[in-house]
């Protein structure tokens, strides 16, 4: 089992910058893949990748991020971190981070943190 616990989080103006860290306790076997999301309050609304990086270091980032957020992640440990630069009002959401990899005995695991808010003002 694992838990994994956000933090960075908080209110900045339009132009500032946060760095969410996420750091997992527990064990697991091995990790294929960990992950940043975004989720609206609105009812319905689905939760949204915003980054990933894979255990080999690649990085996936959707359109609206590329070049202003930064995905990384410490091999020794499950941690995974996201730098955010340039944030806008429409960046504002609810950043949950997630880890997907596998148990001892082989079946996949997938874990998520509980989130934090970020919001940026105009």
């Amino acid at each position: 089992q694992v838990q994994l616990a956000e933090s960075g989080g908080g209110l900045v103006q339009a132009g500032g910058s946060l760095r969410l860290s996420c750091v997992g306790s527990g064990s697991i076997f091995g990790i294929n893949s960990m992950g940043w999301y975004r989720q609206s309050p609105a009812p319905g609304k689905p939760r949204e990748l915003v980054a990933s990086i894979t255990s080999g270091g690649g990085t996936n980032y959707t359109d609206r991020v590329k070049g202003r957020l930064t995905i990384s992640r410490e091999n020794a440990k499950i941690a995974v971190y996201l730098k955010m630069n340039s944030l806008k009002p429409d960046d504002t959401d609810v950043y949950s981070c997630n880890v997907r990899g596998r148990a001892r005995a082989g079946f996949p695991v997938e874990y998520w943190g509980r989130g934090t808010q970020v919001a940026v003002s105009s």
